[in-house]
């Protein structure tokens, strides 16, 4: 029973047969001596019914006298109304959390949702900021999905350009085993492959080795006459040239094959990937059908221009006057063949705040072009992140921090920290892996999504305080006294009143609060939400693990209660962290 929708249905109802509408908060109060939920409705509705709140919460208070979820309701101060919960629910929750595996899912979002997140450029290894995009990403869409909606990831794979051309031309100049013996030739190294390095020859992951040649050849290309041939290589690749395009493909696959590495590692995945050189002609089409409806603006020059005065925001060139495409061409296509293929009620991007007027536009002309309302098209923006003490990452600078790299310092920094005798050395390095990953990723989300940070190795990888490691181990702990226990953790059956200490009680409203926090963290797209949660519920988890034992409680029947609470805490604890994307051990 979801307590707090069968108060607003209720109150929903009131309002209705009163003729009134207003907006008010059902909410947990901070104190839990105030009740399981509170209400301001009568404060807010008293106007509109000309009497005093305290009149307005007696009549409210008079329609929650038979409702056998609650215990009694309480008129505090003003004229709020808080709501106690019948502990005859105890017992219900419990066995729901214990028996149901969907605890704290639901329907609230019944609408089908398209997140594209994490599309790294196929010439480096993943860095910090691709990090915040992929942790935010994953778990917005995993919470989505437990509140309901119908949730398909995409990526979009950049793999044709300048970009992508330097990277073509840093290997097949600086990749010879014989560094003396520097080539241009294409048809050479097509004839003659064996001679080029492998990321095995240099002692690299296959990213990083084609990052240092992306970097190579990004410093030739400051040379006019290596800009000229660099640009050649795009024509030529336009003008779907064999060796051209098999130098391409060898490049890129090494790119992917390390790439695919790290998301591996930080369990994550798409269901679809839009892959450019698929679909880039097919922007300049549309920008030439919108100018035929006149949605677009031909200049003297040539350039077409987009019109966006009705949506307030600055207008942009669709098509150079050389009529060559640019990035929001593009992403007009793509937009399209989004709502082609899966047919959302809402796309949402996952990408850094500095995108913030580009998407705008990219939303305004998708809607001038009849792909749909404004509000199908949302940005999902984030903070910048970076290590503390290290500054503004900057690779001239040469201070991007790797993904990989972070995740290795992590992991060693944890192995360290484990003194469990019972595992042996490949069980702790597994669950240093898991244990370094969940610090990491736990220390993006429990911020508010839009607000920077700074990785901090000391507090994030703590076993005390609000970090990853705590809920590990608070996880742990829970998993340590069902194997101590011994028994089948059945459902609570024949005895009341089984939870009357104030930490019981405690835990239980929290447990209760679970399936609310996850719809409004998916609403707000907010993992934060989440974070906050499991962190009080650990904490509270610890304080009665510290006060009460469990495993040798006063009788077998309150031994049997306490490890039934446990073994629901243990199941939100680790639900909570799978919605964050985090793996739990069952020991450290």
């Amino acid at each position: 029973m979801n307590v707090k929708d069968n108060i607003r249905q209720k109150l929903d109802e009131f309002m209705q047969s009163q003729g009134i509408d207003i907006t008010y908060d059902v909410s947990v109060p901070k104190d839990p001596t105030h009740g399981g939920f509170t209400t301001n409705f009568a404060l807010v509705a008293a106007k509109l019914l000309k009497q005093s709140p305290i009149a307005t919460a007696t009549i409210i208070s008079e329609l929650f006298k038979n409702e056998d979820y609650l215990s009694k309701t309480e008129i505090a101060g003003p004229g709020f109304l808080n709501f106690y919960i019948n502990q005859n629910l105890t017992k219900a929750l419990v066995n729901n959390i214990i028996s149901n595996p969907n605890y704290g899912e639901s329907k609230a979002i019944n609408q089908k949702w398209l997140i594209e997140h994490t599309s790294p450029n196929p010439n480096k290894s993943m860095h910090l900021g691709h990090l915040r995009n992929n942790v935010t990403g994953v778990a917005i869409a995993n919470i989505a999905r437990a509140a309901g909606a119908n949730v398909t990831i995409d990526a979009i794979d950049n793999n044709r350009g300048i970009a992508i051309a330097k990277l073509m031309w840093g290997y097949l100049k600086f990749a010879n085993k014989d560094q003396n013996k520097q080539t241009e030739d294409i048809r050479y190294w097509f004839e003659h492959k064996s001679e080029w390095m492998t990321p095995e020859d240099a002692g690299l992951s296959s990213d990083k080795f084609m990052d240092g040649m992306y970097v190579k050849g990004s410093e030739d290309f400051k040379n006019p006459e290596v800009e000229q041939k660099v640009r050649q290589l795009v024509v030529d690749w336009e003008a779907e040239d064999n060796l051209t395009w098999e130098l391409w493909k060898t490049v890129l696959n090494y790119v992917y094959q390390g790439q695919a590495k790290t998301l591996s590692r930080l369990g994550s995945n798409w269901d679809h990937v839009w892959h450019e050189h698929e679909h880039y002609k097919e922007g300049k089409e549309i920008v030439e059908q919108g100018l035929s409806k006149g949605i677009f603006i031909k200049l003297p020059d040539g350039a077409i221009v987009t019109n966006l005065k009705e949506y307030k925001i600055p207008d942009t060139i669709v098509i150079k006057k050389d009529g060559t495409s640019l990035y929001i061409t593009q992403d007009l296509a793509l937009t399209k063949k989004k709502i082609d293929r899966f047919n959302p009620d809402k796309i949402f991007w996952v990408i850094g705040p500095e995108q913030s007027l580009a998407m705008k536009q990219v939303f305004a002309v998708s809607n001038q072009l009849g792909f749909g309302p404004l509000e199908k098209f949302n940005h999902i923006a984030y903070g910048f992140i970076s290590i503390k003490g290290q500054g503004k990452m900057s690779s001239r600078a040469g201070n991007v921090i790797y993904i990989d790299d972070l995740l290795d310092e992590a992991r060693d920094s944890v192995m360290e920290k484990i003194k469990n005798d019972e595992l042996t050395e490949d069980q702790k390095r597994e669950v240093a892996e898991k244990v370094g990953i969940a610090a990491v990723k736990y220390s993006i989300l429990k911020v508010g999504r839009t607000t920077d940070t700074a990785f901090d190795f000391d507090t994030s990888l703590s076993f005390e305080g609000d970090s990853g490691p705590y809920l590990m181990y608070s996880y742990a702990r829970c998993a340590s006294i069902l194997r101590q226990y011994e028994k089948p953790v059945e459902e609570v059956q024949n005895f009341e009143n089984i939870y009357n200490t104030a930490e019981e009680v405690e835990l239980l409203r929290i447990l209760n609060n679970f399936p609310e926090v996850v719809k409004e963290s998916a609403n707000n797209y907010a993992p934060n939400l989440v974070c906050s949660y499991l962190f009080e519920l650990a904490q509270s988890f610890n304080k009665f693990y510290n006060q009460h034992s469990v495993l040798k409680a006063e009788n077998e029947e309150l031994v049997r209660s306490r490890v039934i609470l446990t073994k629901a805490i243990s199941i939100v604890i680790k639900k909570g962290l799978s919605l964050l994307g985090i793996d739990t051990v069952e020991a450290m």
